[in-house]
C-alpha cells in the first residue's frame, strides 16, 4: 500500500520484491525498510526516512518490507535484526545500516550512499583528467561540485586538476578531506604536490622535476625522481623522494604511469 505527503511519493510496503525493488531500483535508487509491526525502533525510524524520502523530490524511493510477511526475502539479504534499511542501486544492494539512526546520521548517510544524480558528468569529467586534459575536466568538475558540493569524488578530482592549473587554490579544496578515511591520503598527496608547484626550487637538481610536476607530466616526474635518487651526492633528494611518493598514491598503484615506473622507483629509495 502507497502513501504520500504533499502529493510525492512516501512509500510503499512491497509484496512484489522483484518488481518494486530490484527492477525498479534500474531506474531510480530505492531504499528498502526492512521492519516488524512488533519493533519498537522500527516505528521511530520509520516516518523518519519518509519525511526524507517525501524531501527527496523522486531522487530516491522508499519501500517497507514486513519481514513477518516476506521472511524469505528478509533470509535472502541476511536480515538479522531490524530495522535494516539497504539501498539497492541496478538491483544490488550499494549500502545498508542496523538500528534507528537519528535523522541528521541517516541525512548524513545519504548523502554518501546515494548515487550522484550527476554521476555522467562526473564520470567524463574523470575520463578527462586520466587522459591529461585538466582543462577540459575542471569546468565540468567544477559544475559538479557546486550542484553537489558534499560530492567528495568531484571535490578530489577537481583538486588534481587545479594541481596542474591552479596549484595555489588545491589547499582549501583537500582541507575537508582530512578526516575521510577513503580519500586523505590522496588528498594528502595532491596538498603536497600543490606545495612543491607553487614553491621556488631549493637547488637546480630539483627545478627540472618541478617543471613537470606544475605540467602534470607525471611520467617524467617520477622518472626525475628516480634519476635524482638514484644519485647520493645529489641536494634534493629528500624532496624527491616525498615527490615521487606523492605522485605513486595520487594516481594509484595501478594507473599506466606508477606501473612503469614503481619498480625503478622502489629500487631508487635504497642507494
Amino acid at each position: 500500500m502507497a502513501s504520500a505527503r504533499r502529493g510525492v511519493h512516501v512509500s510503499v510496503d512491497v509484496s512484489d520484491f522483484q518488481t518494486e525493488v530490484i527492477e525498479k531500483s534500474r531506474t531510480v535508487p530505492v531504499l528498502v525498510d526492512f521492519w516488524a509491526e512488533w519493533c519498537g525502533p522500527c516505528r521511530v525510524l520509520g516516518p523518519v526516512l519518509e519525511k526524507l524520502e517525501g524531501e527527496s523530490a523522486g531522487r530516491w524511493m522508499l519501500a517497507k518490507v514486513d519481514t513477518e510477511a516476506l521472511p524469505d526475502v528478509a533470509g535472502r539479504y541476511g536480515v538479522a535484526s531490524i530495522p535494516n534499511v539497504k539501498l539497492f542501486v541496478n538491483g544490488e544492494v550499494a549500502d545498508e545500516f542496523v538500528g534507528a539512526l537519528p535523522e541528521t546520521q541517516v541525512r548524513r548517510w545519504l548523502s554518501e550512499a546515494l548515487p550522484s544524480p550527476h554521476a555522467a558528468e562526473l564520470a567524463m569529467a574523470l575520463h578527462h583528467l586520466a587522459d591529461g586534459e585538466p582543462n577540459v575536466a575542471a569546468p565540468m568538475l567544477g559544475a559538479v561540485l557546486a550542484a553537489e558540493p558534499a560530492n567528495r569524488i568531484a571535490r578530489l578530482a577537481l583538486a588534481e586538476a587545479q594541481l596542474v592549473l591552479a596549484p595555489e587554490t588545491v589547499p582549501a579544496l583537500v582541507a575537508s578531506l582530512a578526516e575521510d578515511h577513503e580519500l586523505a591520503d590522496r588528498a594528502e598527496a595532491i596538498g603536497s604536490l600543490a606545495t612543491f608547484a607553487t614553491a621556488a626550487p631549493a637547488n637546480a637538481s630539483l627545478a627540472p622535476i618541478l617543471e613537470t610536476v606544475r605540467r602534470g607530466d607525471w611520467n617524467a616526474a617520477l622518472a626525475g625522481c628516480v634519476a635524482l635518487l638514484g644519485d647520493r651526492r645529489a641536494p634534493g633528494r629528500d624532496a624527491a623522494r616525498e615527490i615521487g611518493r606523492a605522485i605513486i598514491v595520487m594516481l594509484g598503484i595501478d594507473h599506466p604511469v606508477v606501473e612503469r615506473q614503481y619498480r625503478a622507483f622502489s629500487s631508487a629509495l635504497n642507494v
